[in-house]
């Protein structure tokens, strides 16, 4: 998961901080929402917003209705438009005494907002037949918007840097969410409107990132990192301070560790050292047989002699790039923690240095293919005056126990934090009109799945605060990656698809679209992004428009035990069940209570119920289906949909029917 640039410096901090009164003397009479080839929301009020001088009348058109506002003692005003129908091109227009904006060539249609991680993110370039695709694409009743890559500590008003709505081109899809406009593509072809299509997205995120600190919060959960992250805005370095004490507690409170084992320490730490290569690359390179496909932490370390004049002055530390996540201490006070590529520049807390040694400390997470402390960008102190003292000597390793576990995230990391993205990408788009919002997220939290169905219902009841209390949710399940198994296996990334199917089957404005059999063992970004955008709309015809039709294939309906075998009858099959490649599907399960009991089942298709026979079947408690990272599963019905991945009891033989799902 590769990261992105962080805009939490301290200008970005301060605009966001500065008064509305200030921000409105600049600012446009319209918010950056509104610019020419906008698409505003259909059959619902359309609230207009902007800033202009306090107290001043503002009046808007769009399509011969018409709206007053006046802006508050802020400056911030908004207007209420009536609901109109789809249509379109207009102009919208605002004015504010002497003073007239207008957004030319605004449509009215339908809206979606489609957000997540790196799948999400993935454009039109890097999809199947993509030369093809970008050549085709010219549609001027699709328009596209994408929200800049940003991250905040606090919510911002507006987007960081311009962002501006264009028509779908060659040129304008190329860089485009694919599956944000597969699926508007698609659609249209049933929904015969305008679509418009914000994209906010950044490969690698956590929920977390996407969630508002006020839901986070109220789920008692994230008390102390948010408090944290309070602190960060006003003041990053005692926030790191604060951030490092936090980790510190994490680390001695895990089984594993001894209680005296404390890396960060500047005294003689303990465990085992070894000497690092003077070159720093990648760990995977260094020829350590335990760190050539190692991912997990390593803690780096090393010593720099300093003068007492050099002590004296304001420092920074500079590590250059680390892969992904770093916890940094510099005399065994934290000093920063950052996630992705972006290169690491912490400013040290005067008194922190001393004349003599002073002790660096990296704790290094890695995920994801090569990880460390590595990269061509140099690693100093440096000082106030414009000198540099290298870091470049003698480094020390230490590889973390495997079953340490995985670290908090220092919340005002982008991908990885706490609402920090939700600040820098949603808070932005104000409360927009909407039709529904696309989420493509997961593989960031499958580490923990068995948290993630409540951080969902958190996440869709926090978006729909702002966004509409009814607006539905259209979530694509994680698709297959990894090497496939020849025998039951435990998978956080099944665990976590299960997650997404209970959290969308709870609730009747929410849709699922499977696409654990169109993923790439080989590569976790799969490109066949085209039969995503057309499963996400066919949820969408379903649960958005009301269509009569099976949304995303066949479901389990019940599971019982009959005789010797165990039966599961499926609902929303089109036409009927069907097994590719074999005479009867593959990827059944029957399990046992614990972890480690599943065998592999036959199965057998009768009309709609498929009957399933192991050596275990007569003991078992569960059925599992597509439980794998990346599984085969060939169950199918008509309409060339599959049967996604579940986990569910096995019902009685004397009990009646009970709905699986």
């Amino acid at each position: 998961m590769r990261g992105m640039r962080m805009l939490l410096g301290g200008a970005l901090l301060a605009a966001a901080l500065s008064s509305n009164a200030a921000d409105a003397q600049g600012a446009p009479l319209l918010h950056a929402m509104f610019q020419d080839h906008a698409v505003v929301q259909r059959n619902a009020p359309i609230r207009v917003w902007g800033q202009a001088a306090p107290g001043t009348a503002v009046k808007i058109t769009l399509a011969g209705k018409r709206a007053m506002a006046r802006a508050d003692a802020g400056g911030r005003w908004e207007a209420t438009l009536p609901a109109m129908k789809a249509g379109g091109p207009y102009q919208l227009t605002a004015s504010a005494g002497s003073t007239t904006q207008t957004a030319d060539d605004v449509l009215i249609g339908d809206v979606w907002l489609c957000s997540g991680q790196s799948n999400m993110e993935l454009q039109v370039h890097r999809t199947l037949d993509s030369r093809a695709e970008i050549a085709g694409a010219d549609n001027d009743r699709i328009r596209l918007l994408t929200v800049p890559q940003t991250g905040s500590a606090v919510p911002l008003e507006t987007f960081a840097t311009p962002t501006r709505w264009q028509p779908t081109t060659p040129e304008s899809v190329r860089d485009f969410s694919a599956t944000c406009y597969y699926f508007a593509r698609e659609l249209q072809k049933t929904v015969d409107v305008p679509m418009g299509l914000i994209n906010a997205a950044w490969g690698g995120s956590r929920i977390q990132a996407w969630t508002s600190g006020d839901a986070l919060r109220a789920t008692g959960n994230h008390d102390a990192e948010l408090d944290v992250l309070a602190q960060y805005a006003d003041d990053p370095v005692g926030a790191a301070a604060k951030w490092g004490e936090l980790w510190q507690s994490w680390w001695s409170a895990s089984k594993d560790i001894a209680a005296d084992d404390r890396p960060w320490s500047p005294e003689r730490p303990a465990g085992t050292w070894r000497k690092a290569p003077r070159e720093l690359v990648a760990w995977e390179r260094w020829g350590v047989p335990e760190l050539a496909d190692f991912n997990g932490m390593v803690w780096y370390r090393t010593t720099v002699k300093l003068t007492a004049e050099q002590a004296a002055q304001p420092a920074t530390l500079v590590l250059g790039n680390v892969d992904e996540i770093d916890q940094t201490w510099v005399n065994g006070r934290g000093v920063g923690s950052a996630y992705g590529g972006a290169d690491r520049q912490y400013t040290l807390p005067p008194g922190l240095l001393h004349a003599g040694e002073n002790t660096v400390v990296v704790n290094v997470l890695d995920t994801y293919r090569d990880g460390g402390l590595y990269g061509d960008s140099p690693r100093v102190l440096r000082f106030a005056d414009g000198s540099t003292v290298s870091l470049d000597g003698a480094w020390t390793y230490r590889i973390a126990p495997k079953d340490v576990g995985s670290p908090p995230r220092a919340p005002w990391q982008t991908a990885a934090g706490l609402s920090t993205l939700y600040n820098g990408m949603i808070a932005p788009i104000g409360r927009y009109g909407l039709r529904g919002m696309l989420w493509y997220q997961g593989e960031s939290n499958t580490w923990e799945a068995g948290r993630y169905r409540d951080l969902l219902r958190v996440f869709r009841n926090d978006w729909r605060s702002r966004f509409g209390k009814d607006l539905p949710l259209l979530v694509v399940q994680l698709a297959g990656y990894g090497a496939a198994n020849s025998k039951p296996t435990e998978s956080d990334t099944a665990a976590l698809r299960e997650a997404q199917r209970l959290a969308v089957d709870e609730d009747a404005r929410s849709g699922l679209a499977i696409a654990v059999d169109i993923g790439d063992r080989y590569d976790i970004h799969p490109a066949n992004k085209q039969e995503v955008g057309r499963r996400l709309a066919r949820a969408t015809r379903h649960v958005v428009y009301g269509e009569a039709l099976p949304p995303s294939g066949p479901v389990p309906s019940a599971v019982r035990r009959n005789g010797d075998s165990v039966d599961i009858d499926f609902d929303d099959v089109t036409g009927e069940l069907l097994a590719y490649g074999a005479n009867g599907p593959v990827g059944f399960e029957l399990c046992g209570v614990t972890a480690g009991t599943c065998q592999y089942a036959d199965a057998t298709i009768r009309g709609r119920t498929v009957s399933l026979r192991a050596p275990n079947a007569a003991t078992a408690t569960r059925v599992r289906h597509c439980w794998a990272d990346s599984p085969v599963c060939t169950l199918y019905d008509s309409a060339g949909l599959p049967a996604g991945p579940f986990e569910l009891p096995v019902t009685p033989a004397s009990s009646s029917h009970e709905s699986a799902r």
